[in-house]
């Protein structure tokens, strides 16, 4: 069944451009709620969400949708989606909702739902949605005594920041440590300095007075080059930049340079190796992981199994082959001993963890693997399948065939975006570049073509 509404995360789009339109948030709810409606007792669903402007249109219509389901909302304010996650099973929801588009800019909004255990529905629950969707959902309303109702409950942002805190090992704290955070102006600008605070470091802001239009806006993790600028500015031990819902996290060393997610995971499973806590033999990762990563673990014994573009994805085969260590290069690190999502602050507080036990810098733990060269680039569409046209394909065969055993290839269509990724890597960075360039010049071409 072709999916309408669903990417890779949930429902995302431009704000008041469908599928982000208050109608179909209200519709969502409706029937959300009705699959979620099982038993007697009283249906709640939990709703958090970032700084976005359209994040106060679209909660309104969502508790409109879940209310006339005959659900109970709480409305927990500006809050990561890791939060969401936690909040739905600490508080007995049946539904979690986030209400974000996570690093992409703030014209964008999206719904990402969880289930009552907190992991991000299954792709069969998701097409039981989209097929309500598109049909007469009004005979499921609720009768008049029992529509739900709706109440705020802000205060709950500080269960998470116990939770985070509780994260890190008791025989750690971060005294003595400057951290400079850049929090995105979004979801986490009040949770994560107060976090970092409360356990001991001196923390300096950035990124924390949102305004609606700002969140992700050369900030970020997806734009780190201020918090580098920060981190020499006042000589920060590290610097941690989240992204607009602080599901991921991007580390700046002491010299200011980047730490991306992949050497995150190697940081935290080499450790947790070391402590006899890593499960499953290894980690997962997504397609787009750098060789070197995979190198790298296996130079330790260690495995490296790759699923498809999506964090929910990298959930779904930890949970079903027994590992505790996931994530993505993006900086998506799903640690399951935590969460049942990624959570950008757990991550790093893993990472200042071995930093304070080994007495060493950021760069000198956080540096585990040579990166080989890769190059990714984006070719953007606006309809057709161009990964269809037989001179497309031949130019990715051919592709294939120069990298033979010494590299990757990795050509898909964005799940969040109107994209297409080109992503080559090998030891012969010119040859990665040249494939690169004549792939997106090929896949141009068929895309104006057709």
């Amino acid at each position: 069944m072709a999916r309408r509404y669903f990417g890779t995360d949930g429902i995302r789009g431009q704000s008041n451009v469908f599928p982000m339109t208050p109608d179909l948030a209200m519709r969502v709810g409706i029937a959300v709620g009705t699959i979620f409606r099982r038993g007697h007792h009283r249906h709640r669903v939990v709703i958090g969400k970032d700084t976005r402007l359209s994040g106060y249109m679209l909660e309104n219509a969502l508790v409109a949708g879940f209310t006339a389901a005959g659900l109970d909302v709480f409305l927990l304010g500006p809050i990561p989606t890791p939060a969401v996650a936690m909040l739905t099973r600490s508080l007995r929801a049946d539904i979690g909702v986030m209400i974000s588009a996570s690093h992409n800019p703030f014209s964008d909004n999206g719904i990402k739902l969880f289930g009552p255990d907190g992991y991000k529905l299954s792709d069969e629950l998701e097409l039981e949605i989209e097929d309500l969707l598109d049909k007469d959902i009004y005979a499921q309303l609720a009768k008049p005594a029992e529509i739900g109702r709706a109440k705020r409950v802000d205060g709950d942002i500080y269960r998470y920041i116990e939770f985070v805190k509780r994260t890190l090992p008791r025989d750690v704290t971060l005294s003595g440590l400057r951290i400079a955070i850049d929090c995105a102006n979004g979801a986490a600008y009040k949770v994560a300095p107060a976090a970092l605070w409360e356990l001991g470091a001196e923390v300096v802001t950035i990124g924390n007075e949102p305004n609606g239009i700002n969140i992700n806006l050369e900030c970020g993790s997806t734009h780190p080059e201020a918090l580098q600028k920060k981190v020499h500015e006042v000589r920060a031990d590290i610097g941690i930049a989240l992204d607009g819902d602080a599901d991921r996290v991007i580390i700046v060393d002491e010299r200011g340079e980047i730490v991306d997610g992949d050497q995150l995971m190697a940081v935290i499973a080499d450790s947790w190796a070391d402590d006899n806590t890593l499960r499953g033999g290894g980690i997962v990762a997504t397609i787009m992981s750098n060789l070197g990563l995979e190198r790298f673990l296996g130079d330790k014994g260690l495995t490296l199994a790759r699923t498809k573009v999506g964090d929910r994805y990298v959930v779904e085969h930890m949970r079903n082959h027994n590992f505790n260590v996931g994530g993505e290069q993006s900086g998506h690190i799903v640690l399951s001993d935590y969460g049942t999502t990624g959570d950008g602050l757990v991550a790093a507080l893993q990472v200042l963890a071995k930093v304070k036990r080994s007495g060493l810098t950021v760069s000198e733990v956080c540096r585990k693997f040579e990166p080989v060269p890769q190059l990714l680039k984006n070719v953007r569409i606006s309809g057709g399948k161009p990964l269809e046209n037989p001179v497309v394909l031949q130019a990715i065969a051919d592709a294939e065939s120069a990298l033979a055993n010494n590299g990757r290839l990795v050509i898909r269509p964005s799940g969040t975006e109107p994209l297409i990724r080109v992503m080559a890597e090998g030891d012969d960075s010119a040859k990665v570049e040249k494939i690169v360039n004549d792939l997106v010049g090929v896949i141009s071409s068929a895309r104006s073509a057709a």
